[in-house]
């Protein structure tokens, strides 16, 4: 059965609970794209080349690739409930000071506070959000992947309207929003059942021992490199008013919600998560290829087609990693998160030095390099990638792990 025609009936009648923490969610995925229009003007106001601010990335997805080994942790022993609201007063309090920040060291180390708080949330939200919802699993996750492409779109529109008058604004806007979403968790959302085992931290890095999860975690290093090379340093190479900057990028999440929610499902079922994810994987090399060297209208096209085709990889990425070993699905999602998640701290920090040591073309060429590889890594291991539950049934996504994206 479908699960879109499943819980379509149901997913708009939901209890408070789940649509406070999915309103969270939005706001916790604004914040990933929140930056990307003010970059320049940060850069500006901060007097901070681009690499230095690209650190506003490296710093917060380092600390959430490393926090993937401690939110486990803390969740399978203070409970769901807990680790949402203490992920959300993480993000409260350092989006706040980052918009205090006189400095990038100071905005970078703010950013990676921030990290450790998103972290803590969205690894937690999903779960939270199935155990909460009505309607059965499949109408839970359409909306959260639903929250997520909606923050991922409206994350840069944010940054735009607020940018525009100061690149301090996006950054408060996100911490009242986040505050708000704290206080409706606290109040609508009961606590959810402890797992029956806790997890160490050690569990994700054990469960990296599968053949199968390990392919998956370094395909999808590979991948990030590129994503976050697009997202990051593409900005810069735009070169483009916060508001122009904005309205690429919504565009471009846009499209990443349509393709992840929507399109991927469906390709999957029609010719299996393997050729789609290698074809996709290609298909992303070529469109960064032609934004590094086209005009810049072509980059403009292209940064946003980009979405279309990270909507997909997302999508089977988390399905794969999910459901390619034995291990319990929020384990065996921390650790290949934990190796992913190193990829996008590298890009945002490397594409600029590499445009400073060569030229503005080169970090595109890496990017494409980067995507092919992934693809490599999936043709030679595709025996490891292929799951006994058989590939031509994807499941859309999982009960208990965590998003496409941000899972």
């Amino acid at each position: 059965m479908d699960p879109f025609e499943a819980g379509a009936g149901s997913i708009l009648r939901q209890p408070k609970a789940v649509w406070a923490t999915a309103g969270a969610s939005v706001v916790a995925f604004m914040g990933i794209g929140l930056v990307d229009p003010i970059l320049p003007s940060i850069a500006t106001g901060l007097h901070a080349s681009a690499s230095q601010v690209s650190l506003l990335f490296t710093s917060y997805f380092l600390i959430t690739a490393i926090a993937m080994l401690v939110t486990g942790f803390v969740s399978s022993r203070i409970g769901g409930k807990k680790t949402l609201l203490l992920g959300l007063a993480f993000v409260v309090v350092f989006a706040g000071l980052a918009g205090t920040s006189d400095t990038v060291g100071q905005l970078v180390g703010y950013r990676a506070g921030w990290g450790l708080g998103n972290a803590l949330f969205v690894s937690t939200a999903l779960a939270v959000i199935v155990g909460a919802a009505a309607g059965g699993s499949a109408a839970a996750i359409l909306l959260y992947e639903s929250a997520l492409g909606l923050g991922m779109a409206c994350g840069p529109l944010l940054g735009a309207v607020l940018g525009d008058a100061s690149w301090r604004y996006p950054f408060f806007g996100t911490a009242f929003l986040m505050a708000v979403g704290f206080l409706c968790i606290a109040a609508f959302l009961r606590e959810q059942p402890k797992p029956a085992r806790k997890t160490s931290l050690l569990d994700p890095v054990r469960a990296l021992g599968h053949g199968g999860l390990a392919s998956a975690a370094i395909s999808a290093f590979f991948y990030n490199y590129t994503f976050f090379t697009v997202l990051a340093f593409t900005p810069f190479v735009l070169n483009m008013t916060p508001y122009k900057s904005g309205a690429v990028f919504f565009a471009w999440g846009v499209l990443l919600a349509v393709f992840s929610v929507l399109v991927a499902p469906r390709m999957q079922q029609r010719f299996g998560s393997l050729k789609v994810l290698g074809g996709s994987l290609v298909l992303l090399a070529a469109d960064v290829l032609v934004l590094g060297y086209g005009n810049h209208t072509a980059a403009v096209v292209c940064t946003i087609l980009s979405g279309a085709f990270i909507g997909v990889n997302n999508t089977v990425y988390t399905e794969l990693a999910l459901g390619v070993s034995d291990a319990p699905r929020p384990v065996a999602s921390a650790g290949y998160n934990f190796v992913r998640w190193f990829a996008a701290a590298a890009a945002p920090y490397f594409a600029p030095k590499i445009e400073e040591w060569t030229d503005i073309h080169v970090p595109f060429v890496v990017a494409a390099v980067t995507a092919v590889l992934g693809a490599a890594v999936v043709a030679v291991r595709r025996r490891s990638l292929t799951h006994k539950a058989e590939e031509l049934e994807p499941k859309h996504a999982t009960e208990d792990g965590v998003s496409a994206f941000a899972g």
